[in-house]
């Protein structure tokens, strides 16, 4: 059985498992489909943003001195969208309406993230993808890079002076 069918099985049981959830994808770091159960979405449009957004979180976090990137919740008018750390290689996001219970939404989503985690690697193997440099959350081995910038620091661009001289008017 292909690595996909079984993250659709997944991702099935998953909304069994959580009322108001409307949809799933999982999908590699670098923004591929995986495997979706998102009606009335693009699956690969999803994916592109999954992607973008979990560039952003894990500089966030990096910024911030939090460590690995495990989760991000965004709460828009009509219902959440999280996006869970699935190994190395894959993630997870989840749509769900304004009324799901958030505590279940994170419980159950962590659970698949997991599952997914390690069918992934199962198949595939781990490494690999834009974020694979990265070590895997929880693995307790520290990042010394971290420890020796201060919180909130990115790198700064020093602006060139122009190669010629300004006209003046004249």
């Amino acid at each position: 059985m292909a690595v996909e069918t079984d993250v659709l099985d997944e991702l099935r049981r998953l909304r069994t498992r959580v009322p108001r959830l409307a949809g799933s994808l999982a999908a590699t770091v670098d923004g591929l489909v995986l495997a979706h159960d998102v009606p009335g979405t693009e699956p690969e449009g999803l994916a592109a943003l999954t992607a973008a957004a979990l560039g952003v979180a894990h500089r966030m976090t990096d910024a911030a001195g939090r460590g690995d990137f495990r989760e991000l919740m965004v709460r828009g008018a009509h219902g959440y969208i999280a996006t869970y750390a699935a190994g190395t290689t894959a993630v997870l996001t989840l749509l769900a309406d304004d009324r799901v219970n958030v505590g279940r939404l994170h419980l159950e989503g962590r659970r698949s993230g997991a599952r997914i985690a390690e069918l992934v690697d199962a198949r595939i193997g781990p490494g690999g993808g834009r974020h694979a440099d990265r070590t895997a959350a929880g693995d307790g081995a520290p990042d010394p890079a971290d420890r020796s910038r201060p919180i909130g620091t990115l790198p700064v661009r020093t602006p060139q002076r122009p190669a010629h001289r300004p006209r003046t008017g004249g």
